[in-house]
């Protein structure tokens, strides 16, 4: 499916309770199309095609029957619009195509449901953002007298392209990286339900920030802690799961790269006076994924320790805390360590904790709510150890 083929589509319903499908470019849930002269434009801009057909039409164009239309509309969040003729060949191609995968078998009707749904919700979330964010400020009028109309459809005109060869390049390249980890992964059932580490980082006092900031001050505190953690996450080898405003998920393969994310996010965040305090736990263990996000006792684990971490502190579970002795990361023991690096001292070798990367500590064990007693460690980096120099 192309990305025009993805952006065009929606559920609705006519006289009658009957189903109906529904353009992508309907936001009021008001049930009717817009008549304004300037989007019925820049909709033909967009979508490449003048409107057609009404729902029931673009249903039966493509071959496919009023509910299972119904359903791919309504999958991609679009808002109903009775029987106006309002749908265009690009909404008919993009029913086509993926009714066509169904029938040849290719996906089952439930997957292709899920397939619409989480393009629909990705690609509104990246279009709500690009027009709030994007467009918003550059079609301030460049001139006095000039209507924002005036400037919006050039604009538009000439950042269509680029922006689909981007959207597209992007969607491939993170098709690769997941297919290369599904294809990495050592059975079937690994790859529905992985061991992985889950991270939550969350800012602290949030809920106080948003009474004392004005709105303006706020979405820029936000936008500053997702790109920082989206790029630290990314850096490092990590997957950012989604944002949540003060908080942010990630997750990661090994519980070395979950433990250097969380680090990196606290030490730099620390040295930027604008933000809050910040807390981050982490869990190791099973995990379901779905349509990008995960899911699991692992998950509830992270987040139940992100809320009782120190500020600027990362708390761990106690299975991450055994992954990262097993890998060699922190040392089982630091009596044991430091017992080791007393004697390869005397001995004159290295000692076996120049390798360790972070520190464990057990903390208290306390009682979490649907998950038992547990015993966090707190995490820290290790120290890097100052050899010797012999006066």
């Amino acid at each position: 499916m192309t990305v025009d083929d993805a952006n065009s589509g929606g559920s609705g319903s006519g006289p009658g309770g009957a189903e109906y499908p529904t353009p992508h470019h309907v936001v009021d849930h008001t049930a009717e199309p817009t008549d304004d002269p300037l989007a019925i434009r820049l909709e033909q801009l967009i979508l490449g095609a003048e409107r057609r057909y009404t729902p029931f039409q673009a249903a039966r164009t493509a071959g496919v029957s009023m509910d299972l239309a119904s359903r791919f509309w309504r999958a991609m969040g679009f808002a109903d619009i009775g029987q106006a003729k309002a749908l265009t060949e690009a909404d008919v191609l993009a029913l086509r195509r993926l009714a066509g995968l169904v029938e040849a078998g290719l996906l089952s009707e439930p997957m292709a449901v899920q397939v619409a749904r989480s393009t629909g919700q990705t690609t509104a979330r990246l279009a709500e953002w690009q027009i709030d964010s994007f467009l918003e400020g550059l079609t301030e009028p460049p001139e006095p007298g000039m209507t924002r109309t005036e400037v919006t459809y050039p604009l538009v005109e000439l950042l269509l392209p680029e922006l689909q060869e981007f959207l597209v390049y992007v969607w491939r390249r993170q098709l690769a990286a997941a297919t290369g980890r599904v294809v990495q992964a050592a059975d079937d059932e690994e790859m529905v339900d992985r061991r992985l580490a889950v991270g939550f980082a969350d800012l602290v006092g949030f809920t106080r920030l948003t009474r004392r900031l004005e709105e303006e001050e706020l979405g820029e505190l936000v936008e500053a802690f997702e790109t920082t953690s989206a790029d630290l996450v990314a850096a490092h080898g990590g997957r950012l799961i989604k944002t949540l405003g003060d908080e942010v998920l990630y997750a990661a393969d090994d519980a070395g790269t979950a433990a250097e994310i969380a680090l990196r996010l606290i030490e730099t965040l620390t040295h930027d006076e604008t933000m809050p305090a910040l807390r981050v736990g982490i869990a190791f263990g099973t995990v379901t994924t779905r349509m990008g996000d995960v899911f699991g006792t692992t998950v509830n684990l992270a987040s139940r320790l992100t809320s009782i971490a120190p500020k600027d502190a990362v708390l761990v579970d106690g299975a991450f805390a055994e992954e990262l002795a097993r890998t060699g990361e922190a040392p089982e023991s630091e009596a044991r360590a430091a017992e080791e690096a007393a004697r390869a001292e005397k001995e004159g070798e290295t000692p076996p904790a120049a390798a360790y990367r972070f520190a464990l500590q057990p903390m208290w064990q306390r009682p979490v709510r649907g998950l038992g007693v547990i015993e966090p460690w707190l995490l820290t980096r290790r120290e890097p150890r100052i050899p010797d120099s012999g006066r």
